[in-house]
Parts: C-alpha cells; structure tokens; sequence
C-alpha cells in the first residue's frame, strides 16, 4: 500500500512526554486530596481527553471539581510539559525525510496545539514543523472523534485512502478505524501488541525509528 501523506498523534509516538505528564497528573491529584496513582494507570490515560483521564484517576463525578483540576493540571504543564518532552531517537530522522521527499505530514494530538510546536521550538527544528497540527484546542470533540484527522486531511488537500496515521495508542486506532484510515501502531505508548492485534494495522512496530524504513518505503 502506497501512501502519499502522513500523519501522527504526538506524546509517545514521536516524543516521550511521560515523565512531565506524570508530574502534572500527580499533582493535580493530590492538591485535591485523591490518593496518588501507580505509573502504569497514570500512563494508561495518556491518549484519552483529559478531563476523562482525571475522572478515571480520581473516580470523581462532580464536574466542577474535575473542571478545576484541569486547569490545575494546565497549570503545571505550562511550566513542565515542553522543557521535559524528548523527541524519541528516530522521529526528526523520519520528519527530515519526509520533507526532503516532499511529502505532506501532520500531527493531530490531544496536547494543545501550540505545546506541540514549543517542542519544535526548544528543539531548534522548526524547518520540520508539520504542514498541520490539529492540537485539542482545535476541536470541540476528542479522539477517537474524526474530526481532527479529517481536518488535517482536508488541510493537507489528502483523502483517507493515501494517508498513514501512525499512533501509539488504541485511541489512536479506534480514530483511524472510525475514519477509515490505514493505521501503523508504534509500541512506545501503554497499549500492547495483543490490543492493537484487534485493529486493522498497517504495521506494530517496537518504536518510531524502527517504523520509519517501513513509512518511507510506503510513500
């Protein structure tokens, strides 16, 4: 299958942003008093909205509190989130080829639009910035809504046949599924080989380097 446009979801597909995010839930959390969270549950929420990661983690149902803790966790994103995410070993490797090839990509995220292009920024790689990003600033719905991707699509003058998504979590293949996008899994994220084996997969690949040989002989 040949593909002529790319596009990716971000935290712990192209980057690792693990490390500030646990930060941000944990003291979301315990500033409102819920007892704190093992890793790996923390971890699980990554690729849900926010606001359901928080009611999953707390198990509160008063919208005003998870409402407040979302700010709160905002908060202290603002001041951790860019300055601790690390682009894994291989993504810019693979933005660079990409661009060099011509070829459109973009990111659609859960992660706020204009974080995702600080890491750009902080990175000093902003010749690689994608042609689009929708962040979720960008769309009143979250994935695995359709919305963003097939506003990236449309922003990118692509159809749903001849773009790659690629994502780290089942999130991310249930949008894919939902908008009929051919979908490459990359295992740096929670979801498991065994779960992304119920989806339809272009490819399950341990980490983005390793899918990039596969992408960019697929263009």
């Amino acid at each position: 299958m040949k593909f002529s446009t790319v596009i990716f979801d971000f935290d712990l597909t192209l980057a690792d942003s693990s490390k500030p995010i646990l930060t941000c839930f944990e003291t979301a959390l315990a500033e409102f008093g819920y007892p704190p969270k093992p890793k790996d549950e923390i971890f699980a929420t990554i690729g849900l909205d926010l606001s359901d990661g928080l009611r999953v983690l707390s198990g509160e149902k008063n919208e005003e509190i998870i409402e407040k803790m979302r700010k709160r966790y905002v908060e202290v994103a603002d001041e951790v989130m860019v300055k601790g995410t690390e682009f894994y070993d291989g993504s810019l490797g693979l933005l660079r080829a990409l661009r060099n090839k011509g070829v459109k990509y973009g990111i659609v995220s859960s992660k706020f639009r204009y974080r995702v292009k600080g890491s750009f920024e902080l990175y000093d790689c902003m010749e690689l910035l994608p042609d689009v990003i929708i962040g979720r600033d960008d769309v009143l719905i979250p994935k695995p809504d359709i919305t963003g991707i097939m506003t990236a699509i449309d922003r990118l003058g692509a159809d749903t046949q001849s773009t790659l998504y690629v994502g780290d979590s089942y999130i991310d293949a249930m949008t894919a599924k939902n908008a009929s996008v051919p979908f490459a899994a990359v295992l740096t994220g929670s979801t498991t080989r065994e779960m992304f084996s119920e989806y339809d997969c272009v490819a399950v690949c341990e980490s983005i380097k390793e899918l990039a040989d596969i992408i960019i002989n697929n263009l």
